[in-house]
């Protein structure tokens, strides 16, 4: 295993010093941790907003078609 260093912040997963050979994490276990937050999506930023079809059909409309 690499060994940790003794400055910079410390791994954002587990709060060990962190791994020069895993920057900025301590290991390859929390890389991959974070890699899959990623993945799922848990790093997203919530949003208000209407779902691609609805948004896709209005701005395919014409202004007749809006009126009935």
């Amino acid at each position: 295993m690499t060994a940790p260093s003794k400055k910079g912040a410390p791994c954002p997963i587990c709060q060990k010093p962190m791994a020069t050979a895993f920057r900025p994490f301590c290991s390859k276990l929390c890389a991959s941790r974070d890699l899959i937050r990623w993945i799922d999506g848990g790093y997203r930023i919530p949003t208000e907003e209407c779902p691609d079809g609805v948004a896709a059909t209005e701005e395919g409309m014409d202004e007749d078609d809006r009126d009935g």
